[in-house]
């Protein structure tokens, strides 16, 4: 089976079933976390016409989470724990990504990720609608394959249809006044100038509880 490496070899692309396409993040020295060469090689990911599923073969935390609420579809392995730690990192979160997570588990769900940081098993995730399905570490490879080749199977006009019907009643219900989209820019973008923000950072790097100032 042919291999294609992306993104300095962190991204690699074959072709494991008929008009299915895998993209697998390989980048160990790092525990696959995302970075600039990763994420610029699927930035297209949100414009593909086409059904997505996200295989999670491991813990799925902050980005990686986000990333993996971009595809259209999710299987997890039973192991695998996913949540969004900005409230511990004194972090704003774009707007643009938090309504991945409100499209995908709805507002108390989303609220529970973001309010609380806490990590949540992926059965926990299955009962929020997080993810479709889980199985146990071992089938997960083989069954997003399976998965996906199901879904390549049918009308392809029908998945392209589908698929672009749904992103625009989506996006229909989250579009905001353009004046009120400036104002939540500015409130993340001065999240990253708080002394909260730094503290977090040094926090998280040191293995401590942050000591929160409000500012």
């Amino acid at each position: 089976m042919s291999v294609t490496e992306l993104a300095d070899g962190k991204l690699r692309l074959d072709r494991p079933a008929p008009h299915v396409a895998r993209l697998t993040i390989a980048n160990p020295a790092k525990r696959n976390a995302l970075d600039h060469a990763i994420l610029d090689a699927i930035e297209a990911l949100d414009d593909f016409p086409y059904p997505s599923v996200a295989a999670l073969n491991g813990h799925a935390i902050g980005g990686g989470l986000e990333l993996a609420l971009t595809c259209d579809l999710r299987i997890a392995a039973e192991s695998a724990k996913l949540g969004m730690p900005p409230a511990k990192l004194g972090l704003v979160y774009s707007h643009t990504g938090l309504r991945k997570f409100i499209d995908a588990v709805g507002v108390p769900r989303a609220r529970d990720l973001f309010f609380t940081g806490r990590n949540v098993t992926a059965a926990t995730a299955f009962t929020w609608g997080m993810v479709n399905e889980v199985v146990p570490d071992a089938e997960i490879g083989e069954r997003a394959v399976a998965y996906a080749a199901a879904i390549a199977a049918n009308a392809p006009l029908s998945l392209t249809g589908n698929k672009r019907v749904i992103r625009e009643l989506l996006a229909a219900e989250g579009r905001l006044d353009p004046e009120v989209e400036r104002e939540l820019e500015a409130l993340r973008e001065a999240c990253f100038r708080t002394e909260d923000f730094y503290e977090g950072v040094r926090a998280f790097a040191e293995k401590r509880p942050p000591q929160w100032e409000g500012k």
